[in-house]
């Protein structure tokens, strides 16, 4: 009788890091150097260290793209363990989602570059699908919790506030009902502060921020549908 075999499959870490940049909600892609895919662009992440955790995984392979405390946001995302994701060997994946506040350029490396989701290049593996999930679960969070904190600068107008969720969410929606929203369930203060008007003239518009910067569940039923 044949001697049977066990087989370990590898374990890998990925993230997608998403932020908006000019107006559209943008991913962190680096081009893959060698095969399989060879030139295609995929997320960054690798092989799970034997005495990492998953999440120290992570860091580690994020450190390598982007500058790690520049992440507002880190949350895992999902588990991929179709046996066929690796044309090579059995690879499972762990994916986190990781959100960059607007207003900073992270400096990445030569081979690595942001891409908006909506017109994306061909990705190795099933990255595409990855991508899709972490853009899903953002426009869900933005609905019931108070992750918008981590799209956001620390001190916006009303106005900047809408063009992140507007880009994040996909579709537009109604400044006075997003600032209603807000401030009905108290996820915004004002600092205070004023910003004068633009060209075409008008009133200050008053600047505020989220008042807590670390995940909440606002309202659990919460849908921010688009408007008509």
């Amino acid at each position: 009788m044949a001697k049977s075999t066990t087989h370990t499959p590898e374990h890998e870490a990925l993230a997608v890091v998403l932020q908006v940049r000019k107006g559209e909600l943008q991913v962190l892609l680096w081009k893959r150097a060698r095969a399989p895919f060879e030139g295609a662009w995929a997320l960054p992440g690798g092989v799970l260290g034997a005495r990492e955790t998953l999440e120290a995984s992570i860091q580690r392979h994020l450190a390598a793209k982007v500058d790690v405390r520049e992440l507002s946001h880190l949350e895992q995302l999902e588990t991929l363990s179709e046996p066929r994701r690796h044309p090579e060997r059995r690879l499972v994946a762990t994916a986190y989602l990781g959100l960059v506040p607007a207003g900073i350029d992270p400096k990445v490396p030569s081979d690595t570059a942001w891409h908006p989701v909506d017109d994306l290049p061909d990705l190795a593996f099933d990255h595409l699908a990855v991508v899709l999930a972490g853009r899903e679960r953002l426009r869900a969070k933005l609905s019931y919790t108070n992750i918008g904190f981590a799209l956001a600068p620390p001190a916006f107008t009303i106005a900047e506030l809408r063009g992140l969720y507007r880009a994040a969410l996909g579709h537009d929606l109604s400044a006075t009902n997003l600032q209603r929203v807000l401030v009905r369930r108290a996820l915004l203060e004002p600092t205070g502060d004023q910003r004068p008007p633009g060209r075409a003239g008008g009133r200050p518009a008053a600047v505020y921020r989220f008042r807590n910067r670390s995940l909440a569940v606002t309202d659990q039923f919460a849908v921010l549908r688009p408007p008509g």
